[in-house]
């Protein structure tokens, strides 16, 4: 048994975060994580091409600014690099390799005891933590989620989720699909009509599309006008500059993009180029596929097309409540219940960050919270 203060999990940004939070407090604290490296979503399952959304401001974590050098919206390596740099400084301690199985809270030593396998070499070995307080960091991104489709195991092409996509250099002169259309889903695509793959992308929901210009202003807006008054004006800069959706097959959403977030927590899409690439052609946009037929896909207007390649850019989904025992923070999808500003606290030293849907900003926040909170008890 390996006694801490605090037992934080997932060395993502949001661990990272927390785990640089307490150290400055010189609260004694361990990082555990499932991979082998820190910031594993970013490191190793992100496409070469990929560069944040938003200003470096508004992706900082807790108490360490980005490099004047980089650009506005740094590169992946460049955020990468960042992380690095973060570890470093702040001396975060992290075992890595360890795929937490359970964690519940000790009554009689009011200590939490979380139970992790070692998943390095293929072993079955198992470790015991205990720390008085927990914190959930593993992230929104956690798992990957391919939805069931009839006939997929039939396709006898490639079939990879997003996560699996670097580049679509290979995949030139082929017949790609890309089923998602969030901000992955349209940046895959492009990169793949970028380099000469006969690209689709289905779009089965309403969405927002926003260029990153149209974004800042909106919350620019936001800071000195009404939340509705704001987001009316974003939505209406929108349709002036990409006009009437429906006419490439892709339905805006009644609601606005920052009510959609608050609400439902999908992000608007951040256009980089692919909705120029749609209106000419370049880019085929198809309805919600049905099955699959051999190399063949049939779609919700009763057509099918043939393709080479199927990318799921389908989203993630969180698998705390498999191990988090007594959880009464998080919900059944895996993120906090309470809306902010008191989403990152539960009961008996049970904390959570960066799980209620507010991106880099928000896990910052978070981890800063918890850290004075923590302090307060000890």
């Amino acid at each position: 048994m390996q006694e801490t203060a605090v037992i934080v999990v997932g060395a993502g940004p949001s661990g990272l975060a927390t785990a640089a939070s307490l150290n400055l407090l010189s609260i004694p604290n361990i990082v555990l994580e499932r991979e082998d490296c820190f910031a594993p979503l970013w490191q190793k399952k992100s496409y070469d091409c990929l560069h944040l959304h938003l200003p470096k401001e508004a992706c900082e974590l807790a108490h360490m600014p980005m490099p004047a050098s980089y650009p506005k919206y740094p590169s992946r390596i460049q955020f990468v690099q960042y992380l690095t740099d973060y570890v470093s400084h702040f001396g975060i301690r992290t075992a890595y390799n360890r795929l937490v199985e359970s964690a519940s809270f000790d009554g009689v030593s009011e200590k939490w005891k979380v139970k992790v396998r070692v998943v390095n070499g293929g072993s079955d070995e198992f470790e015991e933590y205990s720390g008085r307080f927990l914190v959930v960091a593993s992230g929104e991104t956690s798992d990957v989620f391919v939805p069931e489709v009839e006939g997929l195991s039939s396709f006898q092409g490639e079939v990879l989720h997003s996560t699996q996509y670097k580049c679509g250099k290979e995949y030139a002169g082929k017949n790609v699909l890309v089923v998602g259309s969030g901000n992955s889903g349209m940046e895959i695509a492009l990169d793949l009509a970028n380099y000469g793959a006969k690209t689709s992308i289905v779009f089965r929901s309403p969405v927002h599309i926003l260029s990153k210009e149209i974004m800042e202003v909106g919350l620019f807006l936001a800071t000195y006008l009404p939340f509705k008054m704001a987001e009316y004006l974003t939505v209406l800069l929108s349709k002036l500059v990409y006009g009437d959706l429906t006419k490439y097959g892709i339905s805006r959403h009644e609601e606005g993009p920052f009510t959609v977030k608050a609400k439902y927590g999908k992000y608007p899409i951040i256009d980089l180029g692919t909705f120029k690439k749609i209106k000419s052609g370049e880019i085929q946009v198809l309805p919600e596929l049905t099955s699959i037929r051999g190399s063949e896909v049939v779609f919700k207007n009763g057509k099918s097309h043939p393709f080479d390649v199927i990318i799921f850019a389908t989203g993630f989904k969180r698998s705390t409540n498999k191990w988090l025992k007594e959880d009464d923070l998080l919900d059944d999808n895996g993120f906090a219940k309470l809306k902010p500003p008191n989403n990152w606290k539960g009961k008996r030293g049970l904390y959570c960050a960066g799980l209620a849907g507010r991106g880099l900003a928000g896990a910052r926040m978070d981890a800063e919270k918890i850290a004075n909170d923590i302090t307060t008890l000890l």
